[in-house]
């Protein structure tokens, strides 16, 4: 791209879906555009800023190279004119904007597996009113996107904000995976109706479902023979990894056996499938094992089982973990306003670039120095990866 096609008050590609939300400010108050503004907190956050001051310094640092992509005719905004935008511009006008650049960039995978998960932001935790923001995210595995996320005042009102996360996001013929407390048989049909399948862990609060799943596979032991396990219709697959001085196994079981289940529980006629894991994990001596249940609306096969399972708890290391590790949320101490929602969607904008990078075999954290460090790196991150086209 030459120097004059840069010059256009955009800072990359991706700028394009974000450059049509409407200021918030009163006219005089317009003193510097709302698209730089916007622009250097996601450059600023891309370089580590947890705060409005941190994307003041970084503005003030890199004001030469910015220069060369925006106009900056009033020069670097000072750190309270971030917080006062961000603090009052509409959080669903981001989210508008990132999702339609998720949908430009996604790449259509069979059976996506979407995982549906909180986290408290706990830096933004706010003394007035006893509460932290708290966000349920919809992450797709194989693209290792955020689809959607919906704000929460605490964990425990997950369950009245998933149905309103499934119903912003696409769903048909991916797998949605939720933990115990979204394993509701309402949220099981909604998904259904969206032709999509279902994969529930299952924990006490389901009450007699996780009991009558517990007791079917109580008996059930990989090391005897199949022939020895008469009662029961099964799949199984196993799994072995070594990592970091880490060993882990785990022994899938899946069932289809589960007529029995639909009289014993009349609200779950989606349910097709009915299955378990069995993982140890060895780590410096220490041996920790474990075995979960589950219900899913899939056909009973071990190998997409086992899949959809581990996909599940990949939106822990592959999300909530790095946005803690690498963009330092839960240090991060803004808290007034829509303050908080907007920056959530911020980092995950930063998150999102910073995984462009298919060939480097960086950490992202890595990744993000390495962007902070050289603007060459960063600009081959902004307009030559496949995602800026």
């Amino acid at each position: 791209m030459e120097e004059g096609e840069k010059r256009n008050g955009k800072i990359c590609p991706v700028m394009d879906f974000f450059s049509d939300i409407p200021d918030p400010r009163s006219t005089i108050n317009r003193k510097y555009p709302l698209n730089e503004i916007v622009a250097i907190t996601i450059l600023a956050v891309m370089s580590f800023a947890k705060g409005w001051e941190d994307i003041e310094r970084y503005g003030k640092a890199k004001h030469r190279w910015l220069s060369k992509y925006l106009e900056l005719k009033n020069g670097i905004p000072k750190h309270d004119v971030y917080r006062r935008v961000f603090t009052v511009l509409n959080p669903a006008l981001i989210e508008s904007c990132f999702m339609n650049w998720v949908l430009a960039i996604k790449q259509n995978t069979p059976r996506e597996n979407i995982v549906i998960d909180g986290k408290t932001v706990k830096g933004s935790f706010n003394a007035a009113t006893g509460k932290a923001l708290h966000i349920v995210s919809a992450w797709a595995s194989a693209n290792r996107l955020v689809f959607g996320q919906v704000k929460t005042d605490d964990k425990s009102n997950e369950i009245m904000a998933i149905p309103a996360l499934l119903d912003k996001i696409s769903l048909e013929g991916s797998i949605v995976s939720i933990d115990a407390m979204g394993c509701q048989h309402e949220i099981a049909d909604k998904i259904v109706r969206k032709k999509a399948y279902y994969l529930f862990s299952l924990k006490g609060n389901q009450g007699n479902l996780h009991e009558d799943v517990t007791e079917y596979f109580a008996d059930f032991d990989f090391a005897k023979p199949a022939s020895a396990i008469k009662y029961i219709s099964f799949q199984s697959t196993s799994t072995h990894e070594e990592k970091r001085g880490r060993i882990e196994d785990r022994d899938y079981a899946v069932s289809d056996d589960v007529q029995w289940l639909h009289q014993r529980h009349p609200k779950w006629k989606t349910i097709q499938s009915i299955g378990f894991v069995d993982s140890r994990r060895e780590e410096k001596d220490k041996v920790v094992c474990e075995r979960r249940h589950f219900v899913s609306s899939l056909p009973a096969n071990a190998e997409e089982f086992a899949k959809a399972v581990r996909g599940h708890w990949g939106i822990e290391n592959s999300l909530h973990y790095v946005l803690d590790v690498a963009f330092g949320e839960d240090s991060c101490r803004i808290r007034s306003d829509k303050g908080p929602e907007n920056m959530t969607f911020i980092r995950k904008i930063a998150l999102t670039i910073a995984r462009l990078d298919t060939e480097t075999k960086s950490s992202v954290a890595g990744r993000i120095k390495q962007m902070a460090w050289s603007e060459e790196y960063l600009e081959q991150m902004l307009f030559a990866s496949p995602f800026a086209e």
